[in-house]
């Protein structure tokens, strides 16, 4: 019974740093990789695309992305779609290629994106907090309904802590490493 509740809660809290990882990947750091463009939405015949999926996105070096279209008509769309995005990119049409040069983070920008990727961490925590919350309140509900013994809610809420306690280690840890990534020059 309770390792159902303990599962579930794992399953969810793994989705919410899933999402925060997610988040980190959009928040640019001066070095280009091809990821910063996955969120990019391309109007393809009407309907909205992701990036990825009407063109391959390659990083030329290390301050330039190449976005080559499967299609030569939709360089113009992909352009104005990256700019569009509100990522501070300002990509070129080079033929059918689309070239999207990185600029350099300044000093006030990183320590910015450092503010934004702290918040993003502190959402995080609060997600995977109220995921603990919630398991523990479904372990009360099934003490109080005689479910579960008392030996079985503080088990479960034992292990549902030590859950807790290993994604936010891990959430502080990719934080950690953003930051370090966003410092680098």
């Amino acid at each position: 019974m309770t390792s159902e509740i303990k599962k579930q809660t794992e399953t969810k809290m793994a989705k919410t740093l899933e999402n925060y990882k997610g988040t980190l990947g959009k928040i640019r750091t001066g070095r280009a990789h091809a990821g910063i463009l996955d969120h990019v939405q391309v109007d393809y015949y009407g309907s909205m695309m992701p990036i990825n999926q009407v063109a391959t996105v390659n990083v030329s070096d290390a301050r330039t992305l190449n976005v080559q279209p499967f299609e030569a008509k939709m360089a113009g769309i992909i352009e104005k779609a990256i700019r569009d995005a509100d990522l501070g990119l300002n990509p070129a049409t080079n033929g059918s290629t689309v070239r999207v040069p990185m600029p350099p983070l300044t000093e006030e920008r990183r320590k910015e994106l450092i503010k934004v990727v702290k918040a993003e961490a502190e959402d995080a925590k609060v997600a995977v907090r109220n995921l603990r919350r919630d398991a523990n309140n479904e372990l009360k509900a099934k003490l109080k309904d005689k479910e579960i013994t008392e030996d079985d809610d503080k088990r479960g809420q034992d292990e549902i802590q030590k859950i807790t306690d290993k994604f936010i280690v891990e959430i502080d840890k990719l934080t950690i490493d953003k930051e370090k990534e966003l410092l680098t020059v």
